[in-house]
């Protein structure tokens, strides 16, 4: 099975013709020219495959796609506020390489304790928040100039200290 990363979710319908918005966290302008295919998930952990017929630039994180088999606007209903996926070949192309979601697939170390990958990121105003899965549980670990000491881009590790306590309130 392939690996897949979220890169955002449709957000609206755009005129009569089934174009849709595409909100998305790659980091930089882009309207994924080259790219043929995205991944929608209608239903959890079910990557079903749209073709792109055409993209273009909306803003510095919306896409305007025109999908194939979506040529009116009633058909854009069933893919509205779905997350979109990349495989991982083509999110390493797409995503802007400082931007946060460029972090996914990371590890996080805290004090020298690999703590697990980072499997999402979310973006505050003065913080990330990465998603990772620390003894079967779902952990949120902010971080921030304080907690990060340095981010080792070819071995994929952020390295970190954390506040003390910060993961009892998980155990």
């Amino acid at each position: 099975m392939k690996n897949y990363r979220s890169i955002g979710k449709i957000v609206s319908s755009f005129g009569l013709k089934g174009e849709v918005i595409l909100e998305h966290h790659l980091g930089k302008k882009t309207s994924l020219k080259g790219l043929e295919v995205i991944f929608i998930e209608l239903n959890k952990d079910e990557m079903i495959p749209f073709f792109i017929n055409s993209s273009r630039i909306k803003s510095e994180n919306e896409i305007y796609l025109l999908l194939e088999g979506i040529d009116v606007k009633e058909r854009t209903k069933s893919i509205m506020q779905k997350q979109v996926w990349l495989t991982e070949e083509d999110f390493v192309k797409f995503a802007g390489k400082s931007s946060p979601i460029s972090l996914l697939g990371f590890h996080i170390i805290n004090k020298g304790e690999d703590l697990g990958e980072i499997l999402e990121v979310i973006e505050q105003p003065h913080q990330l928040i990465c998603g990772i899965t620390l003894n079967d549980k779902e952990v949120m670990i902010p971080l921030h100039e304080e907690t990060i000491k340095k981010i080792d881009k070819k071995k994929k590790l952020v390295h970190v200290q954390l506040p003390d306590g910060l993961l009892d309130i998980y155990c």
